[in-house]
């Protein structure tokens, strides 16, 4: 390995590099100052969406140990529907102690309803678990969304700078705002799209 160390470029790393290269009057200037700015939050967006990705990962290994915990759970619970029905057949035979075999039955009832208790609340839970998961990749997408907005940003800068339209200055701004937009509603867990919808769907 070089005593130097390396170095891993994410994609408009180049882009932000030969901006701050060609600074020198105030409009280059400028767009230097935003291009790092925009990097910046760019950088955050990123760090933001993989966390939220991982976060979807863990409750969607949390759903699944949950679900198979419930289902454990319920194939206990058959197997206590057995012996009771197998308790409640002896009963009914002759020559057998009646009593004994009426009590192993109410002592299995009782067992099944603590066991179904049991499936059932790992089960709801799976389901909250699927649940945490499904917005936490939801606003994975978010923040993946507002990620992309600024790298198009900073490319916009890259070429506001070298063909000096000052009107790609503004449409730079605007998709910086946009991906701003799209950050502060991951932030904020506001899905804006889906409220629409919902709203639509409520009025009909």
């Amino acid at each position: 390995m070089s005593g130097h160390g390396f170095h891993v470029h994410g994609p408009h790393d180049h882009a932000v590099e030969h901006v701050a290269q060609h600074a020198g009057d105030g409009f280059s200037n400028k767009i230097a100052v935003m291009t790092a700015v925009l990097a910046t939050v760019g950088a955050l967006f990123g760090y933001l969406g993989g966390a939220t990705q991982n976060d979807a990962a863990l409750y969607k290994n949390d759903a699944a140990i949950a679900k198979t915990t419930a289902a454990n759970a319920w194939n206990y619970y058959q197997a206590k529907s057995s012996r009771q029905n197998l308790a409640e057949l002896a009963a009914t035979l002759p020559g057998v102690d009646g009593a004994k075999y009426k009590a192993d039955a109410a002592r299995y009832e009782a067992q099944k309803a603590e066991i179904k208790k049991e499936a059932e609340k790992h089960e709801a839970e799976a389901e909250k678990y699927n649940a945490q998961s499904e917005r936490a990749l939801h606003t994975h997408h978010q923040w993946a969304l507002a990620t992309t907005a600024e790298q198009i940003a900073i490319s916009l800068a890259a070429i506001t700078l070298l063909t000096r339209r000052r009107w790609l200055l503004g449409a730079t701004y605007a998709v910086a705002a946009v991906g701003l937009l799209l950050g502060a509603f991951a932030w904020l867990h506001v899905d804006p799209i889906g409220a629409l919808l919902a709203g639509g769907g409520a009025a009909h």
